[in-house]
């Protein structure tokens, strides 16, 4: 089992992981096929997709399961990467991904008019993003925005984009941030004597 280790500095082995090799439970409604080209397509209530996979790498389904499997030239960290976007490219057609942004500053609000996201965040000039084709935007309460679609990265991507337009400051935590973020505080200057 010497080959399962990476040896770091002053010979330290540390195991590493095998998650490439075990199966992704197949849900039920959600169709998944594979072409000679490597090709694969995964069909399911929320929508399709497709990846294209190395030459090297491809899946068998079996029952209710999906295997990811490699010929020995292949890296065990690519089996692993496309064992994880096989993953999400199933629970992307059957679930979804959502990500939860808020707003937390006075006046800070949101609007979606069409395909456009009006972020009204304390600048003096207009502050309008683009919606991207695959993701669903909506807005609660005018200050937290819900991004979803079928696509991880592309959901995590435009996520990251509305955030970086006024992230998080530090002393009052004014900006946009996740639901679930926790932003450290620095303490403001203090009255002189």
């Amino acid at each position: 089992m010497e080959r399962f280790c990476v040896t770091f500095g002053k010979g330290e082995k540390i195991k590493m992981s095998r998650l490439g090799k075990s199966p992704i439970p197949l849900p039920k409604g959600v169709e998944i096929s594979s072409d000679n080209q490597g090709l694969v397509k995964a069909k399911g209530p929320k929508g399709e997709r497709a990846i294209q996979l190395m030459s090297g790498v491809e899946i068998k389904v079996e029952e209710n399961q999906v295997s990811v499997e490699k010929q020995s030239s292949v890296s065990s960290a690519f089996h692993g990467l496309y064992r994880a976007l096989i993953n999400n490219l199933i629970t992307g057609v059957s679930q979804g991904f959502e990500k939860r942004l808020q707003l937390i500053g006075v006046g800070f609000r949101s609007t979606v008019t069409g395909n456009v996201l009006d972020l009204q965040i304390g600048y003096s000039h207009p502050t309008k993003l683009q919606i991207p084709s695959g993701i669903e935007i909506k807005v609660e309460k005018s200050n937290e925005i819900i991004v979803s679609g079928i696509d991880k990265q592309l959901v995590g991507q435009f996520a990251a984009t509305i955030r970086a337009m006024r992230p998080p400051e530090p002393y009052k935590g004014k900006g946009i941030r996740y639901k679930d973020e926790h932003v450290r505080r620095k303490a403001g200057k203090s009255k002189g004597k």
